[in-house]
């Protein structure tokens, strides 16, 4: 018979787990694992960019890399039902009540053991290539921008975990490092899932900042060198590790008393503009910039010229700077 002690009365009694499996109607129970899904705010999604998986304290966030939506199992819901947080807090009382109605009972958790995960072991660094020249001259980057921001092709990476090895090879795989030779990121551009591996945390492009009059953050180290190499006068570039990464506040502070202004220039889509716009709610201080052409600024120069991006690129700018 039913007993009305499994059911719940605040949100702090719902098991986080089944808040995803529920409302991601997830066919695997969550006991330590990560999942990747399409994404449920997308129903016409044909490659999976969804991750649902465990941070550092062992609790399950959610993020979306298709429209830059993440965090917590109560975000998710917000997001899903575009409710207060309060209200997204009731809808899952309700819908976690109903489920123990209809199932005699309430959810059993099962034993939490968090998942190993793959992590870059080793690497090979090979010499450059027509192909690499090819590909990345098409950004309007060269070799120079190459080597001052420390990009060198890779023959090999492999990844462990546990008693498992993998190891990739490919043409187009090329490895970020730090001046101390550090590999912090692995870039594959011709893989559509998994484009990007970290290896560590790193701001990209701070240690290249010459201390200029204006900063300028944008996506990623290829839009970084891209800008830099359309010349603009009294700037510097850095990246986060991805623009879904928010730069702590103590970095941003300290960025802050450097520089005269500091313009956050993300990708022109959904993602970009909402990441800007999280920027800009936790730092009044800085502008946001847009670039009305492709999806980001080595694409544009990719498909418009460099000298087109350039003269596009600078009025906007100027606007936010009001002055060079």
């Amino acid at each position: 018979m039913f007993n009305t002690k499994d059911l719940v009365h605040d949100i702090n009694s719902v098991p986080v787990t089944w808040i995803f499996e529920h409302f991601c109607k997830l066919k695997e129970k969550l006991v330590g694992q990560d999942v990747k899904i399409k994404s449920v705010f997308n129903p016409k999604e044909r490659t999976p960019s969804m991750c649902i998986y465990t941070d550092t304290y062992n609790n399950y966030k959610y993020k979306d890399f298709s429209t830059g939506k993440g965090g917590s199992a109560v975000d998710l819901v917000k997001d899903l039902s575009q409710l207060s947080y309060h209200k997204a807090c009731q809808l899952i009382v309700e819908n976690y009540n109903d489920y123990v109605l209809h199932n005699n009972g309430g959810y059993d958790i099962e034993k939490f053991q968090r998942a190993s995960k793959y992590k870059v072991t080793n690497h090979s660094v090979r010499n450059w290539s027509t192909q690499d020249q090819y590909f990345w001259t098409q950004f309007n980057i060269g070799s120079k921008l190459l080597t001052e921001h420390c990009v060198a092709p890779l023959s090999y990476y492999t990844m462990t975990r546990d008693e498992d090895e993998l190891c990739i090879k490919g043409l187009y795989l090329y490895g970020y490092f730090k001046a101390d030779g550090t590999l912090y990121k692995i870039y594959q551009p011709k893989t559509l899932d998994k484009k990007f591996i970290k290896v560590t945390n790193y701001l990209q492009g701070i240690h290249q900042c010459t201390g200029e009059k204006y900063l300028v953050i944008t996506s990623s180290l290829k839009d970084v060198m891209s800008i830099k190499s359309l010349k603009l006068k009294h700037i510097d570039v850095i990246a986060p590790d991805s623009e879904n990464t928010i730069i702590k506040s103590e970095v941003m502070e300290d960025l802050q008393k450097k520089y005269k202004k500091i313009i956050v220039l993300f990708d022109y889509d959904e993602a970009g503009i909402k990441a800007m716009q999280s920027y800009k709610e936790r730092y009044p201080f800085i502008e946001m910039a847009l670039l009305p052409m492709s999806k980001d600024i080595s694409d544009s120069i990719k498909d418009y010229g460099a000298k087109e991006v350039r003269n596009r690129l600078v009025p906007i700018l100027d606007k936010k700077l009001h002055e060079w």
